[in-house]
């Protein structure tokens, strides 16, 4: 009913189970915030765990509370919260992005360009679809990115013929799975319904699809849907290795790396706070700290 994502609904029933099970198999409903409260802290004391997992912990239980049994939980004063690190994110050298990418090609060596040519998230740039390449005004509609918001990145000039090529694929093998009495792909908020037709037109196609075709976890129709992105990780990780990068570079790295050499070639904060979708530009400064310059920098006493 409110739309959450397939990977939110798995993480909420199992932090749901674990609570249940940690709490002796008890139906929540005889709980309340006391026992919620205890889990809660076991997670950060006893277990040790990152502050956005005792988050996620907590919204899967408000929401288990709220919207399943109706029972409003008092704010919780005692629950001792696990500590948010501050921390730089890792940014790769240009000439390190450059080895790294050489070090991949086809469909991988694509996508991995196109996450430090554009600033995109992982799904977002798994989750491209084919009518948001816009190709006439050399720009990529990110669409649904995190916190449900659109935004336009640049599309670089050098993925240009290499992006026409994965789509002349694609529209080919488009074209097999039409013949094969199947096509359609998954629309979100409901839009097959209003549009019968879009599900099958190639512009709702991902730009990435699989190789294989699957069932749909939530009604079961056999579709190509987009490739898994643990084949890019892994792609990336590989990558890493052969080009003797020792900093832990994931495809995510290639996000931080697109921002802060934005930064370093004199763009303002603000521009590149709209690029990456962030909704406060305090998210964004952090990248002021990977550049280690305040106002006019610092050099070294040893240097001087």
């Amino acid at each position: 009913m409110k739309h959450y994502s397939l990977r939110t609904e798995q993480a909420y029933v199992g932090w749901i189970r674990r609570f249940i099970l940690a709490s002796g198999k008890r139906h929540p409903r005889d709980m309340g915030v006391v026992e919620v409260e205890g889990f809660l802290s076991r997670l950060a004391t006893d277990g040790n765990v990152a502050a956005g997992t005792q988050n996620q912990a907590l919204a899967a239980l408000l929401f288990l509370y709220r919207e399943v049994l109706s029972i409003e939980l008092p704010w919780m004063e005692t629950v001792v919260r696990a500590k948010r690190p501050q921390r730089v994110p890792v940014v790769l050298s240009r000439d390190e992005v450059k080895r790294l990418l050489a070090m991949m090609d086809g469909r991988f060596g694509l996508m991995a360009s196109l996450l430090y040519g554009t600033g995109m998230r992982l799904m977002e740039c798994v989750r491209l679809r084919v009518k948001d390449v816009d190709f006439e005004r050399n720009q990529i509609a990110v669409r649904d990115g995190k916190g449900g918001k659109d935004r336009h990145v640049p599309l670089p000039q050098r993925l240009l013929e290499p992006l026409h090529a994965q789509l002349q694929r694609v529209q080919l093998l488009h074209q097999q799975d039409l013949q094969a009495g199947l096509g359609a792909v998954w629309l979100p908020h409901a839009l097959a319904r209003k549009y019968p037709s879009a599900p099958r037109e190639f512009g709702w196609q991902y730009v990435f699809p699989s190789d294989r075709l699957s069932l749909d976890p939530r009604g079961g129709e056999q579709r190509r849907h987009h490739l898994d992105e643990g084949g890019l990780q892994r792609a990336v990780r590989s990558a890493r290795h052969k080009a003797q990068i020792v900093k832990p570079a994931t495809c995510h790295t290639l996000r931080h790396s697109f921002a802060t050499h934005l930064l370093e070639a004199g763009h303002d904060i603000r521009t590149i706070q709209d690029l990456l979708g962030h909704k406060d530009v305090a998210t964004t400064q952090i990248y002021t700290h990977v550049l280690n310059r305040g106002g006019n920098g610092v050099l070294s006493p040893l240097d001087r």
